[in-house]
């Protein structure tokens, strides 16, 4: 589907890169020529990952324990990278979520979610850009028909018809989807293009195990899609390698959905929830705490 080496050149940084998503995404990035770093909480897994990837596809895969939820170690992270050589793109991916009814909520559980996708999402995005813009600004500026550099962030098809039962998810995210309008047009002329990609159902570990604790993955999908089927990471892989690419440099603040037409169909994903009982909530909650469990230790 793409050409040998499309990406030879690239530098590529995926937030949340050592598991799910953002490895399967750093993956392609690696095999079709950039250089590519990951970050994350877990140093092992972090450093297991990348070790993985070059011994199947070679390349160089760089590896940053750092938990974006904390600004100035974003910017020691930006620092150390752009010391080595600049980067040409970023995938925010990093994220958190769990199925809860809202008014069930307390502040710190709202501030687990939002403290990752919005807060983080944005210090990484900024510590980035002012390397961008700075490296733009040393140079004379930017003109048209020089190359780009280019931001990509992980959303969900919640930011345009809500999240019920998910709603710290649904917020933050809708965040991120209007700093991805806004910057596109406020950093169009430093060179910079941002975009976000809204997947339906990928099933992973994480994913899987906090939003549909206790079900089979992708059973959901098969039940209610269009097209009766959750979505394939090579789907994923390869939409995420042509947005950052450079194939297309004019395409910029747009949220691109890819969900099997699901949305459209369905409404609200977890608006079926609204039927379970209070025994079925009770249930959910212990396997997402046990799993969060689980993600804690392996931190430790």
């Amino acid at each position: 589907m793409f050409e040998k080496d499309l990406m030879r050149g690239h530098r590529i940084l995926v937030t949340g890169g050592g598991t799910g998503l953002g490895r399967a995404m750093s993956e392609r990035f690696l095999q079709l020529g950039a250089s590519v770093a990951i970050c994350g909480r877990r140093k092992a897994v972090l450093d297991e990952a990348a070790q993985q990837m070059m011994r199947a596809h070679g390349g160089e895969v760089t590896t940053f324990a750092v938990d974006i939820r904390d600004a100035q170690a974003v910017e020691a992270m930006v620092d150390e990278i752009f010391a080595e050589g600049p980067l040409t793109g970023l995938v925010n991916n990093a994220a958190g979520n769990f199925i809860s009814p809202t008014e069930a909520l307390s502040s710190r559980a709202f501030d687990a979610i939002a403290n990752i996708v919005f807060h983080g999402t944005f210090y990484v995005t900024n510590a980035v850009g002012r390397h961008w813009i700075d490296e733009t600004r040393r140079a004379g500026g930017w003109k048209p028909g020089m190359p780009m550099n280019s931001v990509m962030s992980i959303i969900v098809t919640w930011v345009e018809n809500g999240g019920p039962f998910v709603v710290p998810s649904a917020m933050s995210k809708a965040g991120i989807a209007a700093m991805t309008r806004s910057l596109a047009t406020e950093w169009a002329r430093y060179g910079i293009r941002l975009n976000a990609i809204g997947p339906g159902e990928i099933p992973t570990e994480g994913m899987s195990k906090r939003l549909n604790p206790g079900e089979e993955p992708g059973a959901r999908s098969r039940a209610m899609n269009p097209m009766r089927r959750p979505g394939s990471m090579a789907e994923l892989q390869n939409l995420a390698a042509f947005l950052m690419s450079g194939g297309c440099d004019w395409l910029t603040g747009q949220l691109v959905f890819m969900d099997g037409g699901n949305y459209l169909a369905n409404g609200g994903n977890f608006y079926p929830l609204r039927d379970w009982t209070d025994e079925q909530w009770r249930e959910a909650r212990e396997r997402i705490e046990a799993h969060n469990a689980l993600d804690r230790a392996q931190r430790g």
